[in-house]
């Protein structure tokens, strides 16, 4: 690994790296290569190369290694100058919010030239290899996904791969989603040879990001892994006759036809263990603070993973610059989106191979001085800085305050009478962020409800908002909401959505949080405080640290909101949705709605619910009423029972 380069200028989000010329015409990929593993596993991997007409370079190569789930039959050739033209002939939106537009345009910031075998790579001197994980794709073996198999599996592939002719000894790893949280895994267990990490879209806890978030089941971890089952059963089957294991691949699937499933279904029907955290889940996770090769994340705003971004970043042991992050307003299928165009980062595939020119082959291309924390802000445009949150951000507590009322209702100061409000019992509408979440950005086709505005699912929501702000505010960090709650059942659930509230009334969610209310314990010592006051609230999420709920008795719950940073113009306003439902991408568990009736927010003066958060320049013209929305609803739409004695 190259010595890192004194960080001497921090270098503009727009900065180009030179990457060299093409130095190869030609690719050369030679499929279902056999990697037998200690226990007889035979796991199967394509290998591109560059070369000539006549074949592959013969000589040895850095090599860029990618394990997947997702069966590597379907991302051969799906990088190359294609999908980046059709990307940018279908143009982006103003960026003002990401809409459907930006979600086919994805393809022009070099998203497909990353997801599997880069031109971009290969043709400047590198090899690529891709590898079915055991027990998917044409892999023999049971899936386990992180398994410690998995993790075994890792490093013998890559001892594996530095005895061959075509590998010089160093090694990088790469992919997005599972594929770049196994190369942080792999990372974690210090490969002899590896030089550098490129991880798009990672998650720091898969589990409690996606499976449980909150402590509730996500119907979006069924269907992925009935995905993952899916996609296991279309091998290459000349390649696994080649190799001897067809009958063992046959033996394996039918043993294990549908890893995993099981278990997702148990958590949903029934009191299962690993409907917690445990220390199963938590041996499968990477193991950040051991990586010693530069890392490279990459994430989005409205990624399922967006929790992790800045806290992988801070558990990374390296210096910054040999640790990078880039963070861009998108979801979990749109990574790069917008990259390429004047004033926003590199292409993906320009900015991945950058990175491994640098610690790979030691060229002096100065990506080490770039951000090292780049993001896109929410309603403005791409900044680069030393550090997360903005360093001029102060702590602000606003109060959730009298619905009843004329004016703002998320004020600076707790309400002066109590309220008991019942949140709504409707049916959730799919028009929201939540369902542009966990669709990994593709219900946004559908219209600007289905992601940018969520103003139809806030009629389902008891939703509190600031007077308009008076000048330009940056919101800038993580958040913690503090209730007041109680319910008529022994537990309830609480999704919440932050909005950016513009002068049209229309309402664009920025950050969300969600959280069961057994599931309320605190981890003090795991928490954030900023100036003494708790802005993220750590919840083990674990059957030891449940708390009861007792029938009509109040308690407070503190809630983690996932970190931001937006823009919020002057006139705009900030509001607080809060929801008893994040339906799709929330879904309570049969033994857990059968614990769930009515809930209800108190407004207590003496025990006030508030948001808290950091931002910068925020003042807002507090004696101003709020207007009502253009759809004809205002901030007490929806929300009936206003009137009742306070429970507090």
């Amino acid at each position: 690994m190259a010595d890192p380069i004194p960080p001497l200028q921090s270098l503009p989000p727009d900065a180009r790296f030179d990457i060299g010329p093409e130095l190869y015409r030609y690719t050369h990929r030679l499929s279902d290569i056999p990697i037998r593993m200690r226990d007889g596993v035979v796991l199967s991997a394509d290998l591109t190369r560059p070369g000539d007409r006549s074949g592959p370079d013969s000589g040895p190569l850095p090599v860029v290694v990618n394990f997947t789930p997702y069966n590597k039959i379907f991302f051969r050739g799906s990088g190359g100058p294609l999908p980046r033209a059709i990307g940018r002939w279908v143009g982006p939106s103003d960026r003002r919010r990401f809409t459907g537009r930006d979600l086919l345009h994805t393809p022009a910031g070099g998203l497909f030239d990353v997801l599997a075998a880069s031109r971009t790579l290969v043709e400047r001197g590198y090899a690529y290899l891709m590898v079915d994980v055991r027990g998917t794709g044409s892999s023999t073996g049971r899936w386990d996904f992180f398994s410690e198999d998995e993790q075994r599996d890792y490093l013998e592939v890559l001892a594996w791969v530095r005895e061959q002719s075509w590998c010089d000894g160093r090694l990088a790893l790469t992919g997005i989603s599972y594929n770049a949280i196994a190369a942080l895994v792999a990372a974690g267990l210090r490969p002899e040879g590896l030089e550098a990490v490129f991880a798009v879209e990672a998650g720091e806890d898969p589990i409690r990001e996606l499976g449980l978030t909150g402590g509730v089941p996500s119907p979006g971890m069924a269907a992925w892994i009935a995905a993952v089952n899916g996609f296991k059963w279309i091998p290459a089957v000349g390649g696994l006759r080649a190799a001897g294991a067809l009958r063992q691949y046959v033996r394996d699937r039918f043993a294990e036809p549908i890893s995993w499933l099981n278990r997702a279904l148990a958590i949903a029907f029934t009191e299962h263990a690993d409907g917690y955290l445990n220390p199963g889940y938590a041996a499968r996770l990477p193991r950040l603070e051991r990586i010693q090769a530069p890392t490279w994340l990459h994430g989005g705003w409205h990624d399922v993973y967006n929790r992790s971004n800045f806290r992988m970043y801070e558990r990374l042991p390296m210096p910054p610059g040999v640790k990078q992050l880039v963070v861009d307003e998108s979801y979990h299928v749109t990574p790069g989106c917008g990259h390429g165009a004047d004033g926003a980062p590199a292409r993906l595939d320009e900015l991945q191979c950058a990175w491994f020119d640098r610690w790979a082959k030691g060229i002096d291309n100065g990506i080490d001085r770039y951000g090292p924390i780049t993001v896109r802000q929410l309603g403005g445009g791409w900044v680069g800085r030393d550090r997360f949150p903005h360093p001029e951000a102060k702590l602000h507590r606003l109060h959730l305050n009298d619905p009843l009322g004329p004016g703002a209702t998320l004020t600076s100061s707790p309400p002066r009478r109590p309220r008991r409000l019942r949140l709504p019992a409707r049916r959730p509408s799919l028009a929201s962020n939540n369902t542009a979440v966990i669709s990994m950005g593709i219900s946004t086709l559908f219209g600007t409800r289905y992601g940018s505005d969520d103003r139809v699912a806030e009629a389902t929501a008891i939703t509190f908002t600031t007077a308009p702000f008076a000048s330009e505010a940056i919101v800038s960090g993580p958040m913690n909401l503090r209730l007041r709650a109680e319910a008529d059942g022994t537990d309830a659930f609480w999704s919440v959505t932050v909005t950016d509230v513009g002068p049209d009334g229309a309402s664009a969610p920025i950050t969300r949080g969600a959280l069961l209310s057994s599931l309320r314990a605190v981890d003090e010592a795991e928490s954030t405080y900023v100036d003494g006051e708790l802005v993220v609230p750590a919840h083990p999420l674990t059957a030891e640290s449940v708390l009861p709920v007792t029938p009509g008795e109040p308690f407070d719950i503190d809630i983690e909101i996932n970190p931001t940073e937006a823009i919020i113009d002057p006139g705009h306003r900030l509001r607080v949705a809060i929801s008893a439902s994040g339906f799709p991408r929330h879904a309570l568990s049969l033994p857990q709605r059968r614990k769930v009736k009515g809930q209800y927010l108190i407004l207590d003066p003496r025990n006030p619910g508030y948001l808290t958060f950091t931002a910068v320049g925020l003042r807002m013209a507090e004696s101003v009423v709020t207007p009502a929305d253009k759809t004809g609803s205002s901030d007490n739409s929806g929300v009936p029972g206003r009137e009742q004695p306070s429970g507090g």
